[in-house]
């Protein structure tokens, strides 16, 4: 896929992309035996012959992986107060990847981390419709009403939300909490959360436990799996 020049050296590992804006203003950098200096040129590594300094630039390797992320983990790839994020889990992993859409901090769960990022920009697209299921825990009973209202749609500060799809797991006498599962297919911000609280209840916990057909089978909280050439040519139907 053809990418601004400057944007395909930053993910090669060139450099940042501002200093490979200097670079290419620089002449330093030749596509298909022309110096480019145009910022606006657009190249694919796999298909187009990039110089750079006169050394070949090779294309990225792609890179999948399941994370099951912990709680209280930032979904970021730097925190300025210091905090724990899903990077620190991926410390092994020498090439550069990033997570697809955010799980915020104090959601667990299932959360894909790549570099390929025309699959990051296929799944998190609203139009692609990609399933997202929760399994949220609340305090308290809560009504069948309010159950088919969250199916139905909320009206939340941002607009209404989708229909969903709800199921009741149980209410647990000893700790006081209800298990229910949802699945959306949006990816407002907190936007779990913000449509249990619309209806007056605390979210106890709150954890991603399906995204599209992958689950987190087998893979243990802070951990992670490479995704297979099959699930990923699954992810690649949603495009």
């Amino acid at each position: 896929m053809k990418e601004r020049l400057q944007k395909v050296m930053s993910n090669c590992g060139v450099a940042s992309r501002r200093a490979s804006e200097q670079m290419i203003l620089d002449g330093r950098v030749r596509v298909n035996g022309v110096i480019v200096r145009e910022l606006g040129t657009k190249a694919d590594p796999e298909t187009d012959i990039i110089l750079v300094d006169g050394k070949r630039l090779e294309a990225e390797k792609k890179l999948y992986y399941l994370f099951n992320k912990p709680k209280g983990v930032i979904t970021t790839a730097h925190d300025d107060q210091g905090r724990e994020t899903v990077m620190d889990y991926f410390k092994k992993i020498t090439e550069r990847i990033y997570p697809v859409g955010r799980l915020d901090q104090n959601t667990e769960g299932l959360l894909l981390m790549t570099n390929d990022g025309e699959l990051a920009n296929i799944l998190m697209h609203p139009s692609k419709l990609v399933d997202k299921t929760y399994e949220v825990k609340i305090k308290g009973h809560i009504a069948d009403t309010v159950l088919q209202q969250l199916a139905d749609g909320v009206e939340l500060e941002d607009g209404m939300t989708a229909p969903a799809i709800v199921c009741y797991n149980g209410y647990d006498n000893h700790t006081g909490i209800t298990n229910v599962e949802i699945t959306i297919h949006e990816g407002r911000n907190r936007q779990v959360r913000r449509m249990f609280e619309h209806f007056g209840f605390k979210v106890h916990n709150l954890r991603r436990v399906q995204y599209a057909f992958l689950t987190l089978s087998g893979v243990k909280r802070g951990s992670y799996r490479s995704l297979t050439a099959e699930e990923i040519k699954e992810l690649y139907k949603y495009k």
